[in-house]
C-alpha cells in the first residue's frame, strides 16, 4: 500500500530512482569495493580478495531481498549488507568491510548519491536559466506596471522582471559550483575518526578510497561527516525552492482576473479547471510549486537539528535524514522541472499590460513629472508636495492626473505642454531597463 505522495503523485522517475532501494545498496557495495581495493594497494589484503570483492559488486550478485532477510535477523542495516557481500565474495569475504565502521560506508554512499541527485538539479537550473533569459531577451522593451506594496508603481519592463529571476538562478547555481566541494565528501576513519583500526596507513586508505570514488574527504571527523555541510546543501535547497516560490507566485498573482497579464498554457480541448465552475483556468502548477516549496522549507529545522550530536555521535539523525535527504532532493528537481514547463509555455499579453497602465488615469507618472520639474531648477520637495496634492485630488475627483496637471501654476510655467506629454509617457520612463537586461544576459551567460 503507498502512503507517500512522491511514490505515486509528485517527483521524476529518474530523480526518485536515485534514492530507491536498489540504488542505493549499490552505492553502499562500490565504497565497499573501494576499500577493498584500498587496503590491497597499501598491502594489508591480496589484490586477488580485493578484485574478488569488487567483482561480486560489480556483477551484482548481492540481492536486496537477501539484505532485507540477514537484517530482519540481525537487526543492522548495513551489516546486512556487509554479511550479504561477504557471501558473494568466496573466501576473500572476510575482507570486507576490513577497519571500517557504518558511517564510513554510508556517509561516503550519500556523498555519492548527492553527486548523482545534484546533476539533474544542475540541468534542471541551467534549463531554467535559459528559459528565463529568452524570456527576458523577447520582453525586454514589454513595458508594464511596476508593483509595490500591491499597488501601481512606475513603469518597468517584463523582460527586467524576468531579468531579476534569471540572476537569482545564476546566483543559486554559482552557491551549487562553490558549495560542492564541501558537499562530495566522505569518510574512512573508523568509528571515532581516529582510523586505528585501519593501522599506520589509514590516512593512505582513505585516500585511496576517495580517488577510486572521485569524492573529496574531511580531514577531520567524528563517526560521521560532519552535519554541517548536510545542513549547507539542505538550506541551498530550501533558498532554491524559495525563489522557485517567489517567481510561481508572481505568476500566480499576474493571472488573476483583475490583472491578466500573463498566464499559464491551458489546453482549452482537454484541461479541466474546477468540477463546478467551467469557466475556470487556474494557475495549478505554480500554486503546487508553491505549496511543494513550503515542505522543502519544512525540512530545515530537523537538519539544523541533526549537527548537535552526543560527543562522537549518536544516531538521532539516522531516522530524520533517512526522510530529509530524498524528500528535498525530489521535491527540488520536481518544482524546478515544473517551473521550466511555466515559463517555457507562459502566455504573455502584452495589451493587457499597457491596458492596466492606462487604468492608472497617468497616476504612475508623477514621479516622472516630479523630476521634470526638478530638471527644470524646481525645489525637488516642493514638486514632489504640489504632485502629491495634484495627484490625491485626480484620485479624488476620477480624473485623469494631466487634468489636474494642467491646472498647476508650477506645472504650467516650468514644462511646455510637449514636454508634459512627454513626461507622463510610459515609455519614456523605463529608465535603463533594456540595458539593464542585455547586462544581466551577458553576465549569466548560456
Amino acid at each position: 500500500m503507498l502512503t507517500c505522495p512522491l511514490d505515486f503523485r509528485y517527483g521524476r522517475d529518474v530523480m526518485k530512482a536515485v534514492f530507491d532501494e536498489e540504488n542505493w545498496l549499490f552505492k553502499l557495495l562500490q565504497v565497499e569495493a573501494a576499500l577493498a581495493h584500498a587496503h590491497a594497494e597499501v598491502g594489508n589484503i591480496p589484490q586477488a580478495d580485493a578484485d574478488n570483492i569488487a567483482n561480486a559488486v560489480a556483477n551484482k550478485t548481492v540481492k536486496l531481498e537477501r539484505v532485507k532477510e540477514i537484517e530482519k535477523e540481525i537487526r543492522h542495516d548495513l551489516m546486512s549488507v556487509v554479511k550479504a557481500l561477504a557471501e558473494q565474495s568466496g573466501e576473500s569475504g572476510k575482507y570486507v568491510h576490513l577497519g571500517a565502521t557504518s558511517y564510513d560506508t554510508e556517509d561516503t554512499a550519500r556523498a555519492l548519491q548527492f553527486k548523482e541527485a545534484i546533476h539533474y538539479i544542475k540541468e534542471g537550473l541551467q534549463k531554467l536559466k535559459v528559459v528565463l533569459a529568452e524570456l527576458a531577451e523577447k520582453h525586454k522593451g514589454t513595458v508594464m506596471l511596476g508593483r509595490t506594496h500591491g499597488q501601481a508603481a512606475v513603469p518597468i519592463t517584463f523582460g527586467l522582471k524576468i531579468a531579476v529571476y534569471a540572476l537569482e538562478i545564476h546566483r543559486h547555481m554559482e552557491r551549487l559550483d562553490e558549495m560542492e566541494k564541501r558537499v562530495y565528501v566522505g569518510k574512512m576513519s573508523g568509528a571515532t575518526g581516529t582510523g586505528a583500526a585501519f593501522g599506520p596507513r589509514a590516512l593512505e586508505i582513505q585516500q585511496a578510497v576517495m580517488n577510486k570514488l572521485g569524492l573529496g574527504f574531511e580531514e577531520a571527523t567524528t563517526q560521521i561527516v560532519g552535519r554541517d555541510t548536510y545542513a549547507e546543501f539542505i538550506a541551498w535547497c530550501a533558498n532554491v525552492a524559495s525563489s522557485l516560490d517567489k517567481f510561481a507566485t508572481e505568476v500566480r498573482n499576474l493571472q488573476r482576473n483583475e490583472i491578466g497579464e500573463v498566464a499559464e498554457a491551458f489546453d482549452v480541448e482537454k484541461f479541466v479547471g474546477s468540477s463546478t465552475m467551467a469557466q475556470k483556468k487556474n494557475p495549478e502548477t505554480s500554486e503546487n510549486i508553491c505549496g511543494l516549496a513550503r515542505i522543502v522549507r519544512g525540512f530545515i529545522v530537523p537538519t539544523y537539528e541533526n549537527i548537535p550530536l552526543w560527543h562522537e555521535r549518536d544516531l538521532t539523525n539516522s531516522s530524520a535524514e533517512r526522510f530529509i535527504i530524498p524528500h528535498v532532493c525530489i521535491l527540488t528537481d520536481d518544482i524546478l522541472v515544473k517551473m521550466i514547463d511555466v515559463f517555457s509555455n507562459l502566455f504573455v499579453d502584452e495589451k493587457r499590460m499597457l491596458q492596466n497602465i492606462e487604468r492608472t488615469r497617468g497616476q504612475i507618472m508623477s514621479e516622472s513629472v516630479m523630476i521634470a520639474l526638478a530638471n527644470k531648477g524646481v525645489d525637488r520637495q516642493e514638486a514632489h508636495e504640489e504632485i502629491r496634492k495634484l495627484a490625491m485630488t485626480a484620485q479624488q475627483k476620477s480624473v485623469d492626473l494631466k487634468e489636474m496637471l494642467n491646472t498647476s501654476e508650477m506645472v504650467k510655467s516650468n514644462l511646455s505642454y510637449e514636454e508634459l506629454d512627454k513626461a507622463l509617457d510610459p515609455m519614456n520612463y523605463i529608465g535603463s531597463s533594456v540595458q539593464i537586461v542585455e547586462n544581466t544576459l551577458n553576465r549569466i551567460g548560456d
